[in-house]
């Protein structure tokens, strides 16, 4: 599976949102009314069954109209929308990166572990003792939620990203999906003041990484929740592990972030995608997950 991270912002941002950036934010927790509206119409389009964000791509490299369109309207319903391109050969990496380019992904977040052309090759490294074997997504190990690049800086957050598969194992590795609107919703139902915790700038730390040399990445910390300041749209900084991360020790914070976790472990509006050769996803940096999985020969993810 070759995923690639992008720093653009993924072309429906004010559609996906459902808001006119003009406008009162839904996100604002003193404007009850606009939030209402806008949740009601969020729910009522958030589809129930992955089948209905699937759109067949003649050829994902040369976009037509239509086909933008419908991934566009996916999109607009729930931050994501999945592709199929099964008649092309998967491998080739040129299908992910001319696909993003044409919605508005540009920016390739290029880190250390991708590859000479900034794709991420997500496969388990086969070398003894190789660097990637030491990080659960380049192993068989299942993934628990989070959002792509939850370690980042702000000026580097990740706003969308493609995962793009080249062969699907011979067992397991499902994805679950699930819009961050939707995963804000739940939250702000239960309790606004959660909400408000999670949108603190201090709220969520991520300890410095070191290696041989000293510091290889600082110390991070940041909200859950944000809106962009600019377009006034919902983005999400998110991780469900527990090791090398530090919440805000204040007792809001703490009961929002179970309440998060509760939310992740059985929510209505979870989708669970298996992505075979060909296909792909395409989004707004959505909650998402892998399963455990196993190989064969002839079918190494």
């Amino acid at each position: 599976v070759r995923r690639a991270g992008q720093a653009g912002i993924w072309f429906p941002r004010h559609a996906a949102a459902g808001i006119n950036p003009l406008a009162a934010s839904p996100f604002d927790l003193a404007n009850e009314s606009v939030y209402r509206a806008w949740r009601a119409a969020r729910l009522a389009a958030y589809p129930r069954s992955i089948d209905e964000l699937v759109v067949p791509l003649a050829d994902p490299r040369q976009l037509s109209a239509d086909e933008f369109a419908a991934l566009e309207a996916r999109c607009a319903r729930a931050n994501m929308a999945l592709y199929s391109a099964p008649h092309l050969p998967a491998a080739d990496k040129s299908i992910p990166k001319q696909l993003a380019r044409q919605l508005g992904l540009v920016h390739l977040e290029g880190n250390y572990l991708a590859d000479e052309d900034g794709l991420s090759s997500i496969t388990p490294a086969g070398e003894e003792g190789s660097v990637r074997g030491e990080y659960i997504p380049y192993t068989h190990k299942p993934i628990n939620w989070h959002t792509d690049g939850y370690y980042n800086a702000l000026d580097r957050r990740i706003l969308g990203m493609t995962l793009h598969c080249a062969q699907d194992a011979e067992a397991g590795g499902e994805n679950a999906l699930l819009d961050h609107e939707i995963a804000y919703i739940q939250l702000r139902d239960i309790n606004p003041d959660y909400v408000a915790a999670l949108m603190q700038p201090d709220a969520m730390t991520i300890p410095a990484r070191m290696d041989e040399d000293n510091v290889a990445r600082p110390e991070q910390s940041g909200p859950v929740f944000a809106v962009d300041s600019g377009q006034g749209f919902l983005y999400m900084r998110y991780t469900a592990r527990t090791r090398s991360i530090v919440w805000k020790d204040d007792a809001v914070t703490q009961a929002a972030v179970r309440t998060l976790a509760d939310i992740l472990a059985g929510s209505e509006y979870i989708l669970t995608a298996r992505l075979t050769p060909g296909m792909g996803l395409i989004c707004n940096n959505v909650l998402h997950t892998r399963s455990g999985f196993s190989d064969s020969p002839e079918h190494r993810r």
